[in-house]
């Protein structure tokens, strides 16, 4: 059994997904109640990406998340660093462009995508501040950065509760569905220190992104932070 510290070493966050990847989407669904497909729709929804633009998906995993991208026409590449999660997505979809990449060091050109997004990934990169930059460097001015994360419940009690559930029933339950139970005890951890919604908003903005807005979902269990990059004067 792999699991990555909180430290978040890049190699031993890579072994710890490459593991978990055969069943991870499954788990995901079943850890999350359900809810994902909403959160996805929303991300989405937020995206607001249409046929000839370019996403960059970011974390993308097995490709799920960049699935609704490219059966609506758009042109969606599907960036992680786990090969074992791209193998999944490339063998379920062979039409999305995977790329093996870093968060921190992406093998994209300036200014190449529309829209940049990354769903429940940026807490899992060692240096989320730097992987913001990058991601507003690999975006056209004008072009959009949509971060989908585990958040802070804003209802007190429900908050307790939330957290009662992460650190006790979610390891439970990954071991009844996942082949990596640590790997969910690691993920349960980085939730609780992720910063809240207004915290990491003051991030997005010293990464130098702008107009920076959120939308909490499932009562703040899951923030929505939507920004641009900015257009330079005259253009």
């Amino acid at each position: 059994m792999s699991r990555a510290t909180l430290q978040k070493q890049p190699e031993e966050v890579q072994r710890m997904f490459d593991g978990v990847a055969r069943r991870y989407d499954l788990t995901n669904d079943v850890l999350a109640l359900g809810q994902t497909r909403h959160w996805r729709r929303v991300v989405v929804d937020a995206v607001d990406a249409v046929p000839g633009q370019k996403v960059l998906d970011l974390a993308a995993g097995t490709g799920t998340s960049s699935e609704p991208y490219a059966d609506a026409g758009v042109d969606v590449v599907a960036c992680d660093f786990s090969e074992g999660m791209l193998e999944v997505g490339r063998r379920r979809r062979p039409d999305i462009n995977f790329v093996q990449g870093d968060a921190m060091n992406l093998p994209f050109e300036d200014n190449t995508f529309d829209a940049a997004t990354i769903s429940f990934g940026l807490r899992n990169v060692q240096d989320p501040d730097k992987a913001m930059r990058e991601m507003l460097r690999v975006t056209k001015p004008g072009g959009r950065l949509v971060i989908a994360e585990f958040s802070d419940p804003t209802f007190g009690p429900f908050r307790t509760v939330y957290k009662e559930y992460l650190m006790r029933a979610l390891p439970w339950v990954a071991t009844k569905v996942s082949s990596n139970s640590d790997a969910y005890v690691y993920l349960a951890e980085s939730i609780q220190a992720w910063p809240a919604q207004d915290a990491l908003a003051h991030r997005i903005t010293a990464a130098g992104w702008e107009g920076v807005k959120y939308r909490n979902l499932t009562g703040g269990v899951v923030a929505v932070h939507r920004a641009f990059k900015a257009t330079p004067a005259g253009a």
